[in-house]
């Protein structure tokens, strides 16, 4: 649950910056879904112990969430 609040505080923040700064693309939208799509095969994944495939889901809702920012950050 930890990992759960941890990521969408990180997304929030995201999506904070995209769209307080006007800087929403195609690549933007993408990582946000792709974000979606991550979190909601984290929980089957968690449920049903799938390791390493739990962290590998983890870690492409943090990837999509870290290429937003840097997306909405770089010129």
């Amino acid at each position: 649950l930890d990992n759960h609040f941890e990521g969408l505080v990180l997304f929030t923040l995201a999506v904070v910056v995209v769209t307080l700064g006007e800087r929403s693309s195609p690549l933007t939208a993408a990582c946000a879904w792709t974000y979606l799509a991550a979190r909601t095969a984290y929980v089957p994944a968690y449920y049903y112990g799938l390791s390493p495939w739990r962290s590998l889901i983890w870690f492409a809702g943090f990837t999509a969430t870290t290429l937003m920012l840097l997306a909405a950050l770089i010129p």
